[in-house]
Formats: structure tokens, sequence, C-alpha cells
């Protein structure tokens, strides 16, 4: 296979004409560690076939059987009924859908012989439940799944040389239900009907599927990133997978990012002996970047960073991916980038069934309203735009798509996606907040059930320990978690809505004179009494929703910037430490978008929810 793309599901990933690529075309592959390989997009026309009795896996569908109807990959099973002219929201309980296609055995999977080589199968991302086929044989995840959970991030499948053949038969069972206890983000499920602020499922092979050749003994294209900005440090957090146990070396090099190839040098450079056994394993490195630059909105500089797995016979695999030196923190009522105070001009943001084309211009238009943070409100985006967030310098808030319903069973899928998450975003210097829980969803008795409070404390502690480049909110909005009087949040956040001038001034004094009751909907804090006195940085993470029915206030755009105006001096006069204006576009019933969803466009004058300093009040 040729190592120029002739055609866009072929391509070389290792991005050597990297400029030209992220101004010119949209990398085809949504992640954000790249290796030198090829890879071949299963993207397409694929056949498709609805299973309305779950008779699919009896019957052995994944052996045999006859498929009638075509659908394309990505895109969703609501798109595919819809497209079938049957109607999308008609599945109230569950529904089970098949892809099948066949490809043959990429050329570049031969080559050399070879014990070094395998192939991978990876799934952008898909679900809820997800199940695969390899000619009739049900393939397992790196990770051990031979049914996957979840919607929001990758995983793959290694292919045994022994079920491959010179034309495959790719099976794909896809099981989509209205359960609560799964993450689902804003997605209506039985507790949550669609409607107001609830929406229509989008679930299915909502991203790409690709091929690639990957090393038997390699790393995994996952980098977490620390920065140790005083000394010139940055920790490297790795994972590697190994099939021949043995003797090997782990090579870190990083280079400066110029777009004069010229310029660019290798800045740093050191290599770290290690034993492996076969497995899977997270191994930490530590790196001196000297006279490191630091990454901010202001001045967004990024590393590369290759990293080189080094057998005892020299056989090398490779991955690499940018970085930025920063460090986040909350000190006292303050918040501080690389040392400096930093007000926190944010808004929120739900990208729906957005495109990446249509994310990158909404991001562009954010900063272009004066924001130096987005929150990507409980929602899993396509990888690529943590990258575009680093590279054009704009804090990130992420939280993790939340369940609908307190049990056992959630929080144990909670667990298991907040991981997924970290483990593919840990690279990223633009991502400073993480949110456990948004207003108690799936969280529903944090207030009364001591296992509940427990499990979030319990995640909160382990992000103290293993990511400490993040800050970390327990429960957005409100009912906050005090043990022993300890807040079990970096921040104390809370939603205030409100069209009222006086009233937004009242709850704004409330707030910040420490009042834990009648500010926001529910108590601040719950567990034991909290004396809020300063110790941590007060944001209100909500506010505005100007012109969503539920919220009032102005429905002109108008009178909308004078009263955004107008709500932002107040919060500005007071000990806050940032804000989230509710919200960036319209989505479905929503209306409430300061930014044109088709295209991007501002409806409010650019600047406006920017503070225009950052300067301690």
């Amino acid at each position: 296979m040729s190592k120029t793309p002739v055609h866009p599901n072929y391509g070389f990933s290792q991005s050597k004409e990297e400029e030209f690529a992220e101004e010119n075309f949209v990398s085809p592959l949504p992640r954000a560690v790249l290796r030198p390989n090829e890879f071949v997009l299963l993207d397409g026309e694929w056949k498709f076939a609805i299973d309305p009795e779950d008779k699919g896996i009896q019957e052995n569908w994944y052996i045999s059987h006859n498929y009638e109807k075509t659908a394309h990959w990505p895109g969703s099973v609501e798109t595919h009924l819809a497209s079938l002219q049957q109607n999308s929201p008609s599945w109230q309980d569950k529904i089970v859908v098949w892809y099948e296609r066949e490809f043959e055995k990429p050329r570049h999977a031969e080559i050399d012989g070879q014990n070094e080589a395998l192939l991978q199968l990876t799934f952008g991302a898909c679900g809820y439940e997800t199940q695969v086929w390899l000619n009739g044989f049900l393939l397992s995840t790196i990770e051990g799944e031979d049914k996957h959970i979840g919607e929001y991030t990758s995983f793959s499948y290694e292919l045994e040389e022994r079920i491959l053949r010179p034309v495959n038969r790719l099976t794909v069972r896809i099981a989509n239900s209205m359960d609560a206890d799964i993450t689902r983000g804003k997605q209506e499920s039985h507790v949550y009907k669609r409607g107001g602020i609830w929406y229509q499922t989008f679930t299915g092979a909502v991203r790409s599927i690709w091929l690639e050749t990957v090393e038997r003994n390699r790393l995994r294209s996952r980098v977490g990133v620390v920065s140790i900005v005083e000394d010139n440090l940055v920790r490297f957090n790795l994972t590697t997978r190994i099939h021949d146990p043995g003797a090997y070396k782990i090579r870190l090099k990083v280079f400066n990012v110029d777009k004069n190839p010229e310029n660019v040098k290798l800045v740093a450079e050191d290599e770290y002996p290690i034993m492996l056994e076969a497995g899977q394993k997270s191994q930490r490195l530590v790196l001196e970047i000297k006279d490191a630059q630091l990454w901010s909105p202001e001045n967004p500089y990024l590393y590369r960073l290759v990293a080189q797995l080094i057998d005892e016979n020299d056989y090398t695999s490779e991955i690499e991916t940018k970085f930025g030196l920063r460090k986040f923190e909350a000190r006292g009522n303050r918040i501080f980038l690389n040392h400096k105070q930093v007000y926190l001009d944010g808004i929120l943001y739900q990208p729906g069934n957005a495109s990446y084309r249509q994310i990158q211009q909404h991001l562009y238009a954010m900063k272009e309203l004066g924001c130096n943070l987005v929150r990507i409100h409980i929602a899993g985006v396509d990888p690529r735009i943590y990258k575009l967030a680093d590279k054009i310098g704009i804090l990130l808030w992420v939280e993790v798509p939340s369940p609908h319903r307190s049990s056992s069973k959630s929080r144990a899928n909670h667990k298991d996606e907040l991981f997924r998450m970290l483990a593919l975003i840990g690279t990223h210097p633009s991502v400073v907040i993480w949110s456990l829980y948004n207003e108690d969803w799936g969280a529903q008795d944090i207030a009364t059930n001591p296992q509940t409070r427990q499990y979030i404390m319990d995640m909160y502690h382990y992000m103290q320990i293993a990511y400490p480049q993040f800050l970390v909110v327990d429960n957005d909005g409100w009912q906050h978690i005090s043990f022993e009087g300890k807040l079990k949040s970096d921040l104390l956040t809370a939603h205030l809505y409100t069209p009222d001038a006086e009233h937004w001034r009242r709850l704004l004094d409330d707030l910040t004179a420490g009042k834990m009751e009648s500010v926001a909907a529910f108590p601040l804090v719950v567990g034991d009494p909290f004396f809020y006195r300063k110790q941590v940085p007060l944001i209100v993470s909500e506010w505005g929703g100007f012109g969503f029915a539920d919220y009032g206030g102005p429905k002109d755009d108008g009178a909308r910037t004078q009263q955004i105006r107008l709500f932002k001096e107040e919060l500005r006069k007071r000990p806050i430490a940032g804000d989230v204006y509710t919200q960036a576009t319209n989505i479905e019933e929503e209306q409430n978008g300061i930014i044109d969803f088709e295209t991007g466009e501002l409806k409010v004058p650019a600047g406006l929810l920017a503070s225009g300093t950052s300067e301690e009040k």
C-alpha cells in the first residue's frame, strides 16, 4: 500500500506535513496520539439489518445472514431508521441492529514475516452496547471485553492471524436501550424523557472505524502529561502492551514545534531501561525540558513528543503526540495558571450531533466572544476537539456523561467511562477541570445515601493522586460533598438562573457571603457542615440562559447583549473566580444560544463575555 494517500479511506497516520494537514483537511482518525503506520478506514456503506425481536445471536447472524438493507458508517442508528422511513424515536425501550461488511486483508499486514506486527481494529466510538465478530469468531477488546458498554470513547481489538482470511467478514451487533444506568449524558432515558433540556438519542456507529498495523510489543496510543513547571520537568504516563516479555528500553524525545522545519530542534531526550512482563502496564517517566515555554490561552505553546519502545534486538515501536507545560491550581478562593491569577470567562457548550467541522467553527466563535474557558457539558466529543483547543488556546472543562439513576450498576458504568476518558484525554494542556457529576443526575440520592457520597469521594481522591494536573468538581451546581468539614471538590460551584437584575445581585451577595441555603435550587453542600470562609474558589458555573422558555429574560439579541453585559459586570464586582454563561448554541428545545449552530456566526458582539482583565478584585 502506498504511503501517499490516494483515497480518503487509506492513509499514513504520521503527520509529516502537519501544518498543511491541519489547515487544509481534517485528519480522518479521531485520536490525539499518532503512530507511524498505515491505516485503512472502514467507513462507508455497510450491510445493515434491524433485529426487532433480538434473535440475531440465537440465529447465528454473525455466521450467516441475508442483509437486505445498507447504512453508512459512521451514522447514528436513529439516522439509519429515519432513512428507512421508520420513525427514529419509535424505539421506546430497546433496539438491536447489525452491520456487516467485507474487507481484504491489508497487504501491509503481511510484510516482513513476522512476529513484530499484528492487525488492530479500532472503533472511534460506538454503543451503547457493541459486540464484534470476525469471520464468525467473537472478538474481545484489548481490555478483555466480549461486550463493550459505552458510547463516547474508542476501543480496540487485536486480530489474531489464525482467524484472518484473504477476504474477511466483519460483523457488528449494536444494542441501544433507555437504560438509566448507562452513561448517557443528556440523551433521553426511562428517567429523563426527551423535551426541554433532554434530547433525542444519537447512538450506534457514531465515529469512524479503522484497521492499522501495530507492533506486538508497543506503546499504546495514550499519554498522560503532568507538568512540574517550577523545575522544568514533565511527567509522562505511558502504557505498554507486551506479548513477548523481556528487557526493553523506552526512549523519549521532545522537539519544539515551528512552521519552518529548519527551526525544529531536539530540546530534550532520555532513555529508560525497563523489564516488562506480558500484558499491559502503566509506567511513569520524568524528563527535564530546560528553559521550557509554558502553555496558556494567550500563548498556546506546544512541544512534540516522540516515544519509542525498543526491544533487545533494537526493534522499535513509536508513538508521537503534542503536549504543553502548564500548571492550573486553586489557591484560597482564586485560580492560577502558571502562577498567574486568572479569571475564567466561560461558556457552556453542548455539541449534540454537530460534525467536527461545526464544532471547529463553534470553538473559534467562542474564543471570539472573549471566552478563555469552554465547559463541554456531559458529552464525550471527538478527540480532535481537544487537539484543536490545545492549538488555539482554550481552557476546557470536561464532564463524565452522566447515568440517569443512582445505583451500584450506574456507578460501575460511570467509573468505567471516567477511566476510559482519562486515558484518552490526559495528554492535553487545554483540559483543566473535570466534573464527576452534574446537578446530581445519576446521583439523585447524594444527600441521603452514604454509598453514593463515598463513591464520589473515592473518585475525587483517586484523581487528586493520579491526575494532579486537573481541578475536580464532585457534583457541579449544588449539593457538593463535605466530609468532616472538608469539601470534596476543588471548586464550590453554583448554578444560578434568574432574568431579574436585583435578584441576581442578591444571589451573588449570598453566594460570596458563604450562604449555603437558598442560593441555588438545592443546598450548596451536603454531608457534614461546611464553612466557606473563602477556602475554595467560587464559580458560577451556569447562569443566563436568556431566551430559553423556562429561564425567561430577553429574546431579542440586542436586549440579550445588554443583559449579559450587566450580569457579567455584577459577577466581576465580587470575589468570584469565574463564570460560565449558558449557552453557546441552540440545541433542540434549548433555544438560548448566542452562536449560530450551522455557520458559527455570532448573534451578539465579539468580546461580550471577556472580562478584559485578570487583576485581582
